[in-house]
């Protein structure tokens, strides 16, 4: 799976782009992706939410994943 991460999510991974492999752990929705990485880097958790891109296209937590997706990581914005 291919994740893009933006912004803050940026910072906390560590890189812009990811190809992750969570072997036989692979999320299968968005709302399992959030919980996963949450665990592998706990930073998450403390953002107050986290939108989700799935092939270009905002994704809501039941969508499904499939391992060659690109998945696009956008934590909130502020700004004025």
């Amino acid at each position: 799976m291919d994740l893009l991460f933006f912004g803050i999510a940026k910072d906390i991974v560590g890189t812009s782009q990811l190809d992750m492999d969570f072997g036989e752990d692979a999320p299968n929705s968005v709302a399992e992706l959030k919980q996963a990485l949450k665990k592998r880097y706990p930073e998450f958790s403390k953002l107050t939410s986290l939108a989700i891109a799935v092939n270009s296209e905002y994704a809501s937590d039941d969508v499904q994943l499939k391992s060659n997706d690109e998945v696009a990581i956008i934590p909130p914005v502020s700004g004025g």
